[in-house]
């Protein structure tokens, strides 16, 4: 295992143009799974690449264990990487696709077999050594690609999104499997993907990505919480955070925090809002100071186990404003296009943010009618 450390790192692909990586600080700890989260052109990809030894640094350094690597290619790192392709030999068999970098490495042709066997193992892919890439499953292919990768025992993996390629159901237990692998060899971890599903349900910790700068890192429950400023907010929860804008400020709540009242404990009789809802969905607690607010719906997305309400507010201070709300599709009250509800936002779940700089700030008072 090591740590990852960038200092100031930068990368310019074209001179006069904004860098595809700005100025990275950032720290991994010993044995964790850390996260790159971004849209497409945020610079995950590009500050992996330079980790790895692919890219060239513009400027900064690139530090692995405590040593300054930016000088050092990639097979010196102690580094191995998966790809989104995997970039398996077509024409080798599974055993020959996972002893090739021992053969690059010249690790001894004795300890081959040892090797391939104990990685092939760990992974559950042993009955497989025989077969080519193309008789594979994708999910097969991706332990084959990282069998491939730790049969050199690095101190470090990067894995540029390893699951894209997979369909949902693959991909929900492909994640599963590659969550556990990590924990099980205890590698420092560097992940990249444009999933936010992904990098909540993997990451030990997040770093939020736009434009080639870190907006925020944190752990996953920091980050959806807590965001750093309004790209965080909106780039994270589907839907995303509603915003409203006043003179100097931005004020932010979550959709699911969003509520109609009466699901709200304190707005009225266990009983009466109980008699609202399925019995497999749970009351939210008492959630004290809350700011009451009337929202006209729209339209409505039914997803299951949920509905998302799309609308606007009516009067009070933000007329007009378009918000969202998530809620329990157990909730019996009926909800219709150009309907009006009384909605409620807990005071604890309000974010504020300085309108100038889209920085969080303190909570601050503000009239709401």
């Amino acid at each position: 295992m090591a740590i990852v450390e960038t200092r100031k790192l930068t990368k310019v692909f074209k001179q006069g143009q904004p860098g595809a990586v700005n100025h990275v600080d950032l720290e991994t700890r010993e044995g964790e799974f850390l996260v790159f989260l971004g849209p497409s052109g945020s610079g995950k990809t590009t500050l992996l690449r330079m980790i790895a030894g692919l890219e060239t640094p513009t400027s900064g350094e690139i530090l692995i264990g405590g040593n300054v690597v930016n000088h050092l290619p990639p097979r010196e790192r102690r580094i191995a990487m998966v790809f989104q392709s995997y970039a398996l030999y077509p024409h080798l068999t599974v055993y020959q696709n996972i002893v090739f970098p021992l053969k690059a490495q010249k690790v001894k042709k004795e300890l081959h077999k040892q090797k391939v066997e104990w990685a092939s193992a760990l992974l559950g892919i042993g009955r497989l050594l025989d077969r080519k890439p193309r008789e594979l499953s994708g999910g097969e292919r991706q332990r084959v690609a990282l069998a491939r990768a730790i049969v050199r025992e690095p101190s470090v993996f990067l894995l540029d999104e390893p699951l894209s390629n997979l369909d949902a159901k693959l991909r929900a237990s492909a994640r599963e499997e590659l969550e556990q692998f990590q924990k099980r060899v205890g590698t420092t971890t560097i992940y990249v993907t444009h999933d936010q599903v992904e990098a909540m349900a993997m990451g030990d910790r997040v770093v939020v990505l736009n434009q080639g700068t870190v907006r925020q890192i944190g752990t996953p429950q920091e980050v959806y919480d807590q965001p750093a400023d309004t790209f965080v907010a909106t780039f994270l929860g589907s839907p995303p955070m509603n915003l409203l804008e006043t003179d100097d400020l931005i004020v932010g709540f979550r959709p699911e925090r969003f509520l109609p009242s009466g699901l709200v404990a304190g707005s009225g009789s266990t009983d009466e809002i109980a008699s609202r809802m399925k019995t497999e969905h749970l009351l939210l607690a008492d959630v004290g100071k809350r700011v009451p607010l009337r929202f006209r719906v729209e339209y409505i997305e039914y997803l299951g186990a949920e509905r998302i309400l799309y609308g606007a507010l009516e009067g009070g201070r933000f007329p007009g404003k378009a918000v969202a709300s998530r809620i329990p599709s157990g909730v019996t009250e009926r909800y219709e296009a150009n309907s009006v509800h009384d909605f409620i936002v807990p005071e604890s779940e309000l974010k504020f943010f300085d309108r100038a700089s889209e920085k969080r700030v303190a909570p601050k008072a503000i009239p709401w009618q």
